[in-house]
């Protein structure tokens, strides 16, 4: 059963081209380093400098196991703590976890 992490936060207005470059090599890291797929979502309707990451994993074990690779990963830490600090409004985070519905028999 897959699990959908998904994660919206506000980027700086006055940091918005790094924050996209910053995103884009987030997502490329995750999805070439670890056992998820990552995408990520921009506004088309709302507020404008929201932005969004859609992880998609295997199922709870496994989101926690590549959570676990990722935060024990100096590289990723780096590249992700400079895009938190330097990029996005404090306190603008909010994420959710999805499972997708099994179809079951009929």
């Amino acid at each position: 059963m897959s699990v959908f992490v998904y994660q919206t936060f506000e980027i700086k207005q006055d940091k918005f081209k790094e924050a996209i470059e910053n995103l884009k090599e987030m997502k490329k890291f995750r999805n070439e380093n670890y056992n998820h797929k990552v995408e990520i979502l921009t506004p088309i309707s709302g507020k404008d400098h929201t932005y969004s990451f859609l992880s998609t994993y295997e199922g709870l074990a496994e989101m926690e196991l590549q959570n676990k690779k990722m935060f024990d990963d100096e590289e990723y830490l780096k590249l992700i703590s400079e895009f938190f600090l330097e990029n996005v409004v404090q306190g603008s985070m909010y994420t959710q976890i999805f499972r997708s519905l099994n179809d079951g028999k009929e």
